[in-house]
């Protein structure tokens, strides 16, 4: 056993110091370059640390970027107020927001909406707390280092235990990106009828017009999905006007926890396996770790403060939208005792009923924003994952190309999409911990994190958020298998 256990990691091995290669190797041929170049090309640039050789490397090839990183230092030597002063700083935290607010979360809020009123909106804030203060860390991780986390798991871990972290990252990235892909088709199917296969495919289309803005620096794409996150919030918005639901009754399940039976336990430990997602948690210190590079202890200080807020903001924004989904599904659904709406295009259809064409077109709107702007983000988490643990990459649109495959196939079979979301929920519990509790033990340690490191009542309450979601996703995937 042991003998193939080695043989198995030793042809693991060879297939990751292969795969760059060969990549590199293709595109030089197809743009008559000596084989290798590239591949040098890509060492030479990553082996720039300084913060004047990354600006006049990537950034200075980027003119966005390099104006990007201009204000960003100009507000950190106090030259920029107000509101100009924080805006170089937005963005991460919004293409990490993205996540939030995926169809997964439209499948368990509306669930759980529907099913018991308003009960489990504590559930929501909490999870949504929880999520501030993990994003928050993950991009301390990316300023204080200038490393993502799985490029910091590689350094300190063992190249086993690097590859197996790796093997299961990839897997969570793929099942919550089938969810996301998923999400956007069935939008697609809603508004305009199209059979799901043919919107999976437009779906893929639209994805990869968002990544191909990549080739022109980090703005354009934050621009984007920001822009998709305030479609988001105006569609749920308008819904939570026409659906009018109670004051009252929301601020009584905001601040009363309660449950009410093993179900209602359930479905908000899927609300907070649909809140968490380990691929940004690893997405989001990429995002911050050569962005602003801090000179000294001080300006990374400053750019932790900076990239807090935007944190506090974005995530503040997605809270509010999950809260509006359920509270929505709450005032629409339960309060006529419509408790079997779990499904996203039951909902969407008891939406045209009950309210008419407009409530549903916002939801359905919303819901296509979603799938699109978070099918983006997991398709980069994707790539961040296979670059930061085993040092190797391929072209982006090819990973997009391949992850779009079993989306296609499960399109194509027929099965229930509402009910392949569910699925993924539980597949992403297996990846929570792997994620949470390596940012725990870096963010403690002051040898990694220098200044940056967390204080004892911020690992202590870090400590507790991450035993509270590795326990309650455990139970999940108890009850799922053996309940």
């Amino acid at each position: 056993m042991i003998v193939h256990l080695r043989a198995i990691l030793a042809g693991i091995n060879l297939f990751i110091n292969s795969i760059d290669i060969d990549f590199s190797n293709m595109a030089c041929k197809q743009l008559g370059m000596p084989k290798g170049i590239i591949r040098r090309s890509y060492d030479s640039l990553h082996e720039r640390t300084t913060p004047e050789e990354v600006t006049g490397g990537v950034e200075g090839a980027l003119p966005g970027e390099t104006a990007t990183a201009r204000a960003a230092h100009a507000s950190l030597k106090g030259e920029r107020k107000g509101l100009r002063k924080l805006w170089p700083f937005l963005g991460p935290a919004f293409i990490a927001a993205v996540a939030y607010i995926d169809p997964g979360n439209f499948a368990t809020n509306v669930s759980g909406g529907a099913q018991f009123g308003y009960m489990l909106l504590w559930v929501v804030l909490s999870a949504n707390l929880m999520a501030m203060l993990v994003q928050s860390m993950s991009a301390k991780l990316g300023i204080a280092t200038g490393k993502n986390l799985p490029e910091v798991c590689r350094d300190r871990f063992p190249r086993l235990a690097t590859i197996l972290l790796w093997i299961q990252a990839e897997i969570i990235a793929m099942a919550t990106d089938l969810a996301e892909f998923l999400g956007g088709a069935l939008a697609l199917n809603l508004l305009f009828g199209i059979p799901l296969f043919l919107a999976g495919l437009l779906t893929g289309v639209a994805v990869f017009g968002i990544l191909a803005l990549q080739r022109r620096g980090f703005r354009p794409l934050e621009a984007v999905i920001s822009s998709m996150v305030g479609v988001i919030l105006l569609a749920f918005g308008l819904q939570v006007f026409y659906a009018m639901p109670e004051a009252d009754r929301i601020l009584g399940g905001l601040f009363t926890p309660r449950f009410a039976g093993t179900e209602s336990v359930l479905l908000a430990t899927g609300i907070l396996g649909a809140t968490v997602m380990p691929h940004v948690i690893y997405l989001h210190s990429a995002l911050t770790q050569r962005r602003v590079v801090g000179k000294t202890d001080e300006e990374k200080r400053r750019i932790f403060r900076f990239e807090a807020t935007d944190v506090v903001i974005a995530m503040g924004l997605a809270g509010v939208i999950n809260m509006s989904m359920l509270s929505i599904a709450a005032a629409l659904f339960y309060s006529r005792g419509l408790t079997d709406v779990g499904d996203i295009d039951k909902a969407f259809e008891q939406m045209r009923v009950l309210e008419g064409n407009g409530v549903a077109i916002l939801f359905g709107v919303a819901l296509l924003a979603s799938g699109l702007s978070s099918s983006s983000v997991g398709t980069m988490a994707g790539q961040v994952v296979m670059q930061g643990f085993i040092n190797r990459r391929i072209p982006l649109f090819l990973r997009r190309a391949i992850t779009m495959l079993p989306a296609l196939i499960i399109l194509a079979v027929g099965v229930n999409p509402s009910r392949t979301l569910v699925i993924s929920q539980v597949v992403l519990s297996f990846g929570i911990p792997f994620a949470l509790i390596p940012l725990l033990i870096f963010c403690r340690n002051r040898e990694i994190m220098g200044v940056l490191v967390n204080r004892r009542l911020t690992t202590a309450v870090a400590t507790v958020v991450v035993t509270l979601i590795v326990c309650l996703n455990v139970f999940l995937l108890y009850r799922t298998f053996l309940g």
